[in-house]
């Protein structure tokens, strides 16, 4: 089934981190009243293993100019960054309720802002610019013979914007094997299935003849994820090769069982009982290996 040798016990801290976000995630939702929990709960355990692991990133200096970078496209769920800051001891969670959309003070919104929040690359919010951002920083690295990589993340309801296919010709036309896109493919977006809403299947088949190398794998299990990861070539500047793009195949709402495949999680609070609800579901729901 796996075709690399992964460090098991590796996977089963990212495993416990997941966790450990998931529980934070819902709690931070539920104190700021308004979340994409869906979505953010989908993405989990690809965030975690790019902030974690395999990412080249120093969250003590998140401008560092040798950082790879990552660009949340989707970025209705910027709430799962924002608590994986939190917990790289960027930021306090109260400091991140107390400054969440505020009149005056806010730093932190539904959808993130890179003037007020220094570790995000690129602001987010109309759906189809991320992709487009991350192949401009792509070919920046080319430009000035830098190493690090940009990494993208997608919704596949985003995937019906004009701008992301025409991104997808122009980074295969200039061969940007430093830049890796992932889709979070959880299936539905906000109005219906994504295959009722715009069938985006063949995905795998449409990518490659674009000309990308896709992988594709299961994105809620920590070691699939861990395989795709490792299995990147380097991002050498020098060399030109196909982009990537992961096919990251996953659960909406992954972790709390209400949630799940349930279209009326795209977006919403969270009330004090259905958090517990949730909590007691991701402990429940805890991976062993």
């Amino acid at each position: 089934m796996y075709k690399y040798n992964i460090d098991i016990e590796m996977v089963r801290k990212l495993d416990e981190k997941c966790v450990e976000i998931r529980k934070n995630l819902v709690n931070f939702i539920y104190r700021i009243g308004m979340g994409h929990l869906g979505g953010e709960l989908s993405l989990v355990e690809m965030a975690v293993a790019l902030y974690y692991k395999y990412m080249n990133y120093d969250p003590k200096n998140p401008k560092w100019e040798e950082r790879d970078r990552l660009i949340l496209s989707k970025g209705h769920c910027s709430e799962t960054l924002y608590t994986i800051f939190s917990d790289l001891g960027m930021y306090t969670m109260d400091y991140m309720v107390e400054h969440f959309e505020t009149l005056d003070t806010a730093e932190f919104g539904m959808h993130c802002n890179r003037k007020y929040v220094p570790a995000i690359e690129a602001s987010a919010g109309s759906l189809g610019h991320g992709l487009p951002i991350a192949l401009g920083m792509a070919l920046g690295a080319r430009k000035q013979k830098k190493n690090w990589r940009t990494f993208v993340i997608v919704g596949d309801g985003e995937m019906d914007e004009g701008t992301n296919w025409e991104a997808i010709m122009a980074a295969a036309h200039y061969q940007l094997g430093n830049l890796v896109a992932i889709v979070d493919k959880n299936k539905i977006q906000m109005t219906g299935t994504t295959a009722n809403t715009m069938n985006l299947d063949p995905l795998d088949k449409k990518l490659e003849a674009f000309g990308w190398d896709v992988i594709e794998i299961d994105g809620n299990d920590m070691y699939s994820v861990c395989e795709a990861l490792q299995s990147l070539p380097p991002a050498d500047p020098y060399v030109r090769r196909k982009p990537i793009f992961i096919i990251s195949n996953t659960i909406k709402g992954k972790g709390v069982d209400f949630m799940e495949g349930n279209i009326k999680w795209h977006g919403g609070g969270i009330a004090k009982e259905q958090l517990e609800q949730a909590l007691n579901c991701i402990e429940k729901n805890r991976k062993v290996r």
